[in-house]
């Protein structure tokens, strides 16, 4: 066993033996402190990489990550301005602009040995080059080029005529980057890249002299118009030599050590300009260690945050509701149904929650027709029964006047004052609305986002619930919680949530699942049926209706245009009743008509006094007549998966068979086919929501560019969603732990937490 002495400046040296079997990283040190008997305690801590142990120098470090990207030389206004397109005007919005694919340049390859279908690198001698012609008369710009094993032939559809002169001559060798396309016997490069080789240069001295371009895994990056990536990747270089380093690990050391991280700033420089002996196909899956660092670190963050604020509502001072069965018991004996066991279930839950002190944030997730209005109006009754007011948000003025028109019959039985509140509502008639919820006169106020505005104020908000919370996003929670002192907060969607989407929009709230339907639902038998069909589509029609049943027929427009070819629901109810079903009851329902010309409608169709209703997608929600067995949705490739599961939910709410028919133009999308092919194949909403989620991209599922869906650079929630789990994994225990993150170690991914989520996440009370 080595003895260890100090030296005369009172240094500890270790030998070099010790030091292999305590195995330190890079990016580690040991500190070394007594443990009060004498003896010497070695502890590794993380080394840190840019002056972590300064808050001065931190602060250096992001003031200069916060530096225009004018700074690097070469970036003049010009080509700040086309940078700005991509959003990038720091140096950091800059290293985190990652690449979009990697090209192997480390060899160059014979023309006789190019594939068709591949990406290549190879150099070639002009043989000769000029404008030709299409035989429909088409111009285009050709060269031929060749080495000694072969021939191939560039083309370019879009080119400057003087410059493709200037440029392109018989005898200038160049290197080519390009995709190999075969036409018959021919093989072909469209738009090349192209490197020009210097008369009298070595290739080989060329290739040496340019590093960042040629001799690597290369970087592709997003291009916009005006910049090559020849300029972006030598911008890339210089800001990744000079800043990355100063971007700092704020991952705790145990936690990289469990799952192989990288240091950040290293792993900026790998996913910018990766070794000369790296692959591409791994950077190109983004499975590689890089983008799994990068990808990890934003997930935790923004867990953290979620953890946080699920954590920080527990210590909050809530409403502790009791439960007098004032209005509730009532409810129940006015009810044509009784609830089900998933129902009464989650009314446990939410009443557990609404009788604790601290304040309820829940999520409650219910396939269409599960019964989520229902139990909804029992938690806003409990609220109501103590005396406070409640909200209920939805995303459009059709959804806020459904709920409205279905909850105020059984309130106004149980003698409760309920208003509609939105934003399309003008004059005396709002002003009375918004008098009246200030003075407490009305109990349940249903509106749309125009309830958390600022002038509307509660006298007593007990408690929000927000409808198809999918479109909206933790800012609105935010404000409806503003509005009284910690109300509880109830969310609702009927569009089932894939688990990653769950993650990372809803992370910080308790879910509540409506994983059963009312007793006596059939299936419904889903049908695509192009335009050939259509008169066997009608005979269906009529033939449900002679038995006594009801249908609807769903048209994606209200009125039709000059400019869209889709039938019309106006319109067609008028060929319909006329031409088609003369003998038959047709009524038409869409999203322009006045709430009590949509309640009458709706309610004659209920009381059977209407065959066939005839309707847009106001129809989407709210309505629940078991008599009606067949519904007929035109232009169905026009609608997103969601929608269409959504209205199919109409139907098949009686114990009679159910049947929805898609019906289709003659051209379908790949996209198209393949939403209504799974419309076909099953009725399960989450395997809907999935590849709903896969076909459109979290932003569009949610309603394109809202404020629900947190933004992240690097990661992606479908092809990382592995890399999410772990990540809420670590940030929840971590809060579990710390629940402030107030313990020293702790105390920088606080302020780093922060800076990154803070507004977003409305954490500034938290953390």
């Amino acid at each position: 066993m080595p003895i260890l002495t100090l030296d005369d400046k009172n240094r500890l040296t270790l030998p070099a033996e010790l030091l292999d079997q305590i195995g330190l990283k890079p990016e580690e040190r040991l500190k070394v402190e007594s443990d009060g008997a004498g003896r010497l305690v070695l502890t590794k801590i993380r080394e840190p990489l840019t002056g972590e142990n300064s808050s001065g120098e931190n602060s250096h470090n992001r003031a200069e990550l916060d530096r225009s990207i004018q700074v690097i030389r070469g970036v003049g206004l010009k080509l700040a301005e086309l940078l700005a397109k991509k959003n990038i005007t720091t140096v950091e919005d800059a290293l985190y602009l990652l690449p979009v694919r990697y090209e192997d340049r480390r060899e160059l390859i014979k023309i006789a040995k190019l594939r068709s279908g591949e990406r290549e690198l190879f150099t070639a001698e002009v043989i000769h080059c000029g404008i030709t012609a299409t035989k429909g008369g088409r111009r285009y710009y050709e060269a031929v080029v060749g080495d000694e094993t072969g021939t191939v032939t560039l083309k370019w559809f879009n080119f400057n005529q003087r410059y493709m002169k200037g440029l392109w001559q018989p005898g200038k060798k160049v290197v080519i980057t390009g995709d190999i396309v075969q036409y018959g016997c021919q093989r072909e490069v469209h738009h090349p890249d192209v490197e020009w080789i210097p008369p009298g240069k070595d290739l080989a001295a060329v290739m040496a002299a340019d590093p960042v371009n040629f001799g690597r895994t290369v970087p592709l990056y997003p291009l916009t118009e005006g910049l090559t990536q020849k300029t972006i990747r030598k911008i890339l270089k210089e800001v990744v030599d000079q800043f990355a380093p100063l971007v700092e690990t704020f991952l705790p050391l145990e936690l990289t050590d469990r799952h192989a991280l990288l240091p950040i700033c290293k792993a900026l420089q790998e996913v910018h300009f990766p070794g000369n002996d790296t692959e591409p196909e791994p950077l190109n899956h983004r499975s590689a260690a890089p983008h799994r660092t990068l990808a990890f670190d934003e997930f935790f963050f923004l867990q953290l945050g979620l953890a946080l604020k699920k954590h920080g509502t527990v210590l909050e001072e809530g409403i502790p509701f009791r439960v007098t069965h004032k209005y509730t018991r009532p409810l129940l004996k006015l009810l044509p149904y009784a609830l089900t066991s998933a129902q009464r279930r989650v009314l446990t839950e939410i009443k557990n929650d609404m009788s604790a002190s601290s304040p309820m944030h829940r999520l409650l997730q219910g396939d269409v027709g599960s019964g989520k209005t229902v139990v909804a109006l029992m938690a806003a009754l409990l609220a109501v029964e103590n005396e406070y007011q409640v909200a209920i948000m939805a995303p459009t003025e059709i959804l806020a006047e459904q709920h409205f028109l279905n909850l105020h019959r059984y309130c106004d039985e149980l003698g409760i004052k309920v208003c509609l509140l939105t934003s399309g509502m003008k004059g005396k008639a709002k002003k009375t609305v918004i008098e009246e919820i200030a003075s407490g006169a009305v109990q349940i106020i249903i509106g749309t986002h125009a309830v958390i505005q600022e002038k509307i104020d509660f006298k007593r908000l007990g408690l929000g619930i927000i409808d198809e919370q999918h479109r909206f996003g933790v800012i609105q929670r935010g404000a409806m919680k503003k509005k009284g002192e910690n109300p509880d907060i109830l969310v609702m969607t009927a569009t089932p949530i894939p688990r990653t989407l769950a993650m990372t929009v809803f992370g910080d709230l308790s879910l509540s699942v409506i994983d059963e339907l009312p007793p006596g639902r059939t299936p419904v038998i889903t049908k695509v049926c192009g335009e050939s069909q259509r008169q066997g589509v009608y005979r269906s029609i009529r033939e449900e209706v002679s038995k006594g049943r009801q249908a609807y027929i769903i048209y994606p427009l209200v009125e039709e245009s000059e400019k869209s070819e889709m039938k019309a629901a106006i319109q067609m109810s008028e060929e319909l009743a006329n031409d088609i079903f003369p003998d038959l009851r047709i009524a038409v329902l869409h999203g322009r008509m006045k709430p009590d010309e949509k309640e009458t409608t709706m309610r004659s169709f209920k009381s059977r006094e209407i065959d066939i209703l005839v309707a847009t997608t106001v129809i989407e929600v709210g309505i629940d007549v078991p008599n009606a067995t067949v519904m007929v949705i035109e232009h169905a490739d026009s609608f997103g998966l969601s929608q269409l599961h959504q209205l199919r939910g109409r139907v098949g709410r009686g114990s009679e068979q159910s049947r929805c028919i898609l019906l289709t133009g003659s051209r379908l999308s790949g996209d198209g086919e393949k939403r209504l092919r799974v419309m076909e194949e099953t009725s399960d909403g989450f395997r809907i929501a999935e590849v709903d989620l896969e076909i459109r991209g979290p932003g569009d599922f949610l309603g394109t560019r809202q404020a629900g869906l947190p933004e992240f650079r690097v990661a992606d929630i479908l092809r990382d969603a592995r890399i999410l789990e772990q990540a809420r994994v670590e940030a929840f225990a971590l809060v579990e732990r710390d629940p402030r993150l107030a313990s020293p170690e702790n105390v920088r991914l606080r302020a780093e937490l922060t800076r990154r989520w803070g507004g977003r996440l409305e954490l500034a009370g938290i953390a």
